[in-house]
């Protein structure tokens, strides 16, 4: 999920630059029928933006069908009521609407753009959707079809086979141990039944949030939610998780792979985006390895030694788990003086931290770009929706850069001490590396 601004344009966006509508304008509500949702209205253009997030994901499933959620949501807009897949696919392009069916580990992810002026007519093909999928046999088999041609591809990927293999050793027994694609074996022997059970489970009403942005008002977004998921189960037969427990050894593993380059993911656990030094991992990460070219990695992997085209880093927070990993490819030849490379700048920042001008830059440019998120009705709908699975609230929006500047030289220091721990770092290389 992360290039630096000209220097210019961080001046012109700074620190002070709010989204100009900014958390004062966010409206919450609640439904009559109980169901939360976050709105900014924007009647500047006759457009609305939806987003609807169902909590669970395809993490709960079961894990002998695992896969099914996947597929599941593959098929909404694979027809629904009377019509085919065809049909349903005309009838949206009619009302120039867009509707997105997608699932995660965590969450399932229903998007929709619509016309304010055929918002009754977008809203009804979408509520048929997900009310009334038709799962047809045709049209399961060729959904099916494309995700196992997917999963086959991921055999041939390095970079999927070291990311399955890091899951599987990181959370053991936890389905976060497994791609939520699922196998050849589970996906193949998925029945209609298993979809039909995975569709009662997965759209529930007590688990879903709900943003919109655009050309609507509070008392109609209200009564369009209850009208648009009126009939669906109000809770899931699947339970939530319990926290994942990481399962990481240390040191380095090979696991061989004919390729010219091998592949290197590498950390451990992370830091819980409610941590109160979240912020100052936030920072630590973005000099260390999140900020492309003047990142730490960057410099002493690429500009320095030139051991990889690029190197990235990233705080991973998950509903069951946080993690802190990273990434390159480097010639099997060069692969080892890549890893002892990464060693030693982990060992060096756990230990001296960052200096004051790393920690001006960051601060510079994480408060700067932070507004260039909002640039769009779509964009700052599935924002306000993440803050809603966050725990987050409207005024963390305003909050934000100031928690950044907060971070003090010190701080980061501590917190680097204890983001990064050189004993616990485990790196999986894939391909056939040379001298590991």
């Amino acid at each position: 999920m992360r290039g630096m601004l000209k220097a210019l344009f961080i001046i012109v966006f700074g620190a002070w630059a709010l989204p100009l509508w900014a958390a004062n304008s966010i409206q919450t509500l609640t439904t009559p029928s109980g169901i939360d949702a976050w709105l900014v209205e924007d009647h500047n253009i006759p457009f609305v933006a939806l987003e609807l997030r169902f909590r669970g994901g395809s993490a709960i499933e079961p894990l002998a069908q695992r896969g099914v959620t996947q597929l599941m949501a593959g098929l909404l807009e694979e027809g629904s009521g009377d019509m085919d897949a065809q049909t349903f696919a005309t009838a949206k392009e009619t009302l120039a609407a867009s509707f997105g069916y997608r699932a995660y580990q965590d969450v399932i992810a229903i998007s929709a753009r619509f016309l304010s002026s055929h918002q009754d007519q977008s809203m009804a093909l979408l509520r048929q959707s997900l009310l009334k999928p038709r799962f047809d046999m045709d049209a399961i088999e060729r959904v099916r079809a494309q995700i196992l041609t997917g999963i086959n591809a991921q055999t041939k990927n390095p970079n999927d086979l070291v990311s399955r293999a890091f899951d599987a050793e990181a959370f053991g027994d936890h389905p976060y141990a497994s791609d939520d694609m699922g196998t050849i074996e589970t996906v193949s022997a998925l029945g209609r039944s298993d979809i039909l059970s995975s569709h009662r489970s997965a759209l529930v009403r007590d688990r879903v949030v709900v943003s919109a942005v655009g050309d609507i008002n509070a008392d109609e977004l209200s009564a369009l939610i209850d009208a648009l998921l009126d009939g669906l189960p109000q809770t899931s037969a699947l339970s939530l998780l319990e926290p994942a427990k990481i399962s990481l050894q240390s040191g380095i593993r090979v696991i061989d792979f004919p390729t010219p380059q091998s592949v290197a993911l590498f950390g451990h656990a992370g830091m819980d985006r409610d941590d109160p030094d979240f912020f100052a991992a936030y920072i630590l990460n973005y000099v260390f390895g999140g900020n492309g070219f003047e990142s730490r990695l960057m410099r002493e992997l690429r500009e320095n030694r030139g051991l990889t085209y690029g190197v990235n880093t990233y705080l991973v927070n998950s509903d069951y788990a946080d993690l802190y990993i990273g990434q390159f490819a480097s010639a099997n030849e060069r692969v080892s003086e890549a890893v002892e490379v990464l060693k030693a700048e982990w060992d060096k920042i756990a230990t001296e931290g960052i200096t004051d001008e790393e920690l001006a830059r960051a601060k510079t440019y994480l408060t700067g770009a932070y507004p260039l998120r909002f640039d769009g009705n779509a964009k700052i709908a599935r924002i306000l929706a993440g803050m809603q699975l966050q725990g987050l609230d409207p005024s963390y929006i305003d909050t934000r850069n100031a928690r950044i500047e907060a971070v003090s030289l010190a701080q980061a220091r501590r917190v680097a001490a204890r983001l990064f721990q050189p004993e616990k770092l485990r790196i999986m290389v894939i391909g056939t590396p040379q001298g590991l």
